[in-house]
């Protein structure tokens, strides 16, 4: 926690009313406003992201142009059996592809990127990022063979852009991926901004400062709605720096005696910069392991991020050369991912990460709600391999830090924008919910406080605002990271239904000629517990009695004679034990 609040940070970079705005940002605002402008109706629908985490995505639209912020993925629940993804349901954005004038991305994150291909396959516009944004982009496209038709287009904070009526102010914000910003959306009716994922850091990795300024400004000349990150409304206080895990990692490095192994997520440039920095300072040499690793890496020292100094980096194959004391290795998997490096190390079953008793792994994330298990596990194995495991445990100095504001800090956006609307966004339904209540407290900062969830259609005009309806919205499920593997809800049913009750095959033997049954028929079972003794000699019994009731005819149609079985057997599985498996008579012809 900082030792300081943000009054006096506020009164220190000229927050006051009286205070001068930076003229590149004064004169792109002011130009923007000057526009005429007409009447109408302004709509916001968000399309994903609204009372889940991941998938964010929304459009807003003035007439016949709109504009979408976003196109994040999800990654599935336990329940979504053998899906890799979950993408939006895009379904409004196609019934009106004429309409839709491009994307705009805030960052790079996997939750607000991660459905371009898809959504880029079925409808392909031009995408805004910033340079390191689209640096992630571009390697996502090339993987889905997309690249060559894209249309990506680089945008840098305090520089404005036009599309169709919109003006759009990209303004710098942090968080715990690097170039990120939030967007103020000038509109025939007013300013929108949306925040994206922020915290308010004073002392970023990068020295890309948060661009308060810009918000006070906004908040002179009005803001129509301000549209807000939710995440960590439920933790008072302030998000603390990025910096504040330095104290950390610095007693870390002083103290580890053998190999040290750092995992963070890949994303994470302000930690891998972090992780390289000190590993230069204590004399040790620094490996990357794992594919996510290596290429956000790679770009963030080609952008200029990351500054790896000569002779420092060396390949996995060679740490066997150096002493344990003098490697350090960062390494993919921190959310215990069953083939990422770090799981496949913790089980001694990686080519180049050998885990040994007394070294040090360290892992600087959060648990991602859904993934204890799986993280724990890891944790259990390396506790069994003997090694010394740091987590996030709520201890002081941390290990990690949050990238999302907490409640002082939204308070600070809010008093600094005054919004006539605000409106929680990129959250669970309780935590949009707690954090509308935070700014209906803040009397005179707020007009009014919508709440929004997604499909819903929020609609502005000169009169006010107001829901006028929803749109088809949901969740696409794919199954092996393909934007084609499509796995519709029946298949996901099934997978369930075989989870959950098993499966029987009836396997009947019958004479393509005749039609007469070959051989008494044989039941198969599979994740299904036959119960009784005998239990499968009456099923067999059922199965030779709906075939001997069974004109020559019927047995000749495999459609049929495969239903009268299904439903004999299902009715007697049922009636005996209360269990309704998947039925799936096979015929065999002879």
């Amino acid at each position: 926690m900082w030792g300081w609040g943000f009054v006096p940070l506020a009164r220190t970079l000229g927050l006051f009313r009286g205070q001068e705005c930076p003229r590149h940002i004064r004169a792109s605002i002011n130009g923007y406003r000057k526009i005429e402008m007409p009447t109408g109706k302004l709509h916001i629908v968000p399309l994903g992201g609204m009372g889940e985490f991941g998938m964010n995505c929304m459009a807003i639209r003035w007439g016949d142009d709109i504009l979408v912020v976003d196109a994040g993925l999800m990654f599935p629940e336990s329940e979504l059996l053998g899906v890799d993804i979950v993408v939006p349901d895009i379904s409004y954005l196609l019934e009106n592809r004429d309409k839709v004038r491009g994307i705009l991305l805030t960052h790079g994150h996997e939750d607000h990127i991660g459905a371009l291909p898809w959504i880029l396959s079925e409808l392909n516009v031009p995408v805004w990022g910033t340079e390191f944004t689209l640096a992630y982009v571009e390697d996502k496209l090339d993987e889905h063979e997309l690249l060559d038709d894209a249309d990506l287009r680089e945008i840098r904070p305090g520089e404005g852009f036009k599309v169709g009526p919109f003006a759009v102010h990209p303004i710098q914000v942090t968080h715990s991926l690097v170039d990120c910003v939030a967007l103020a959306i000038h509109t025939p009716l007013g300013v929108l901004i949306h925040t994206g994922d922020f915290k308010v850091d004073p002392t970023p990795t990068d020295n890309r400062l948060f661009d308060l300024h810009a918000f006070a400004e906004y908040g002179k000349e009005g803001v129509l709605a301000l549209l807000q990150d939710s995440t960590n409304v439920e933790r008072k206080g302030y998000t603390p720096s990025e910096q504040a895990v330095r104290r950390k990692f610095d007693e870390v490095f002083a103290h580890t005696k053998r190999r040290l192994f750092i995992s963070c997520f890949s994303s994470s440039i302000h930690r891998i910069k972090l992780a390289v920095d000190m590993a230069w300072q204590h004399g040790r040499k620094i490996a990357f392991i794992g594919r996510s690793m290596n290429n956000s890496a790679e770009i963030a020292e080609d952008l200029g991020y990351i500054e790896i100094p000569e002779g420092l980096l060396i390949h996995p194959g060679e740490m066997k050369n150096f002493p344990p004391e003098k490697v350090c290795v960062l390494i993919s998997g921190t959310q215990g991912e069953p083939m990422s490096a770090l799981s496949r190390a913790a089980v001694d079953n990686h080519k180049h990460a050998k885990i040994e008793k007394g070294d040090t792994v360290v892992l600087s994330s959060r648990i991602i709600p859904g993934n204890e298990k799986s993280i724990y596990r890891v944790i259990d194995h390396l506790f069994r391999r003997e090694a010394h495991v740091i987590y996030d445990d709520g201890s002081y100095p941390p290990i990690h830090v949050s990238g999302h504001a907490s409640q002082e800090e939204l308070k600070l956006i809010i008093n600094l924008v005054k919004p006539r609307y605000f409106i929680p966004i990129h959250g669970e339904y309780r935590q949009m919910k707690l954090h509308a209540e935070l700014a209906a407290s803040m009397h005179g900062a707020v007009g009014n406080v919508l709440m929004m969830e997604s499909g819903d259609v929020m609609e502005f005009d000169e009169l006010g605002a107001r829901k006028v309806g929803r749109v088809n919205v949901g969740r696409v499920c794919i199954d092996s990271g393909s934007r084609t593997d499509v796995v519709e809800d029946l298949i996901i049913k099934d997978r369930r239904h075989l989870s959950e009750d098993g499966i029987v095959l009836p396997i009947i033997a019958i004479n393509k000629l005749s039609g007469r049954v070959e051989s008494l028929p044989e039941i198969v079972t599979r994740g299904f517990s036959a119960g009784e003794e005998g239990f499968l000699e009456d099923a067999r019994q059922i199965v030779t009695q709906t075939l001997e009731l069974s004109s020559e005819e019927e047995k000749t149609d495999y459609g049929v004679i495969k239903e009268k079985i299904r439903a004999d057997l299902k009715r007697y599985i049922s009636k005996q034990t209360q269990k309704r498996p998947l039925i799936m008579p096979v015929i065999l012809e002879i």
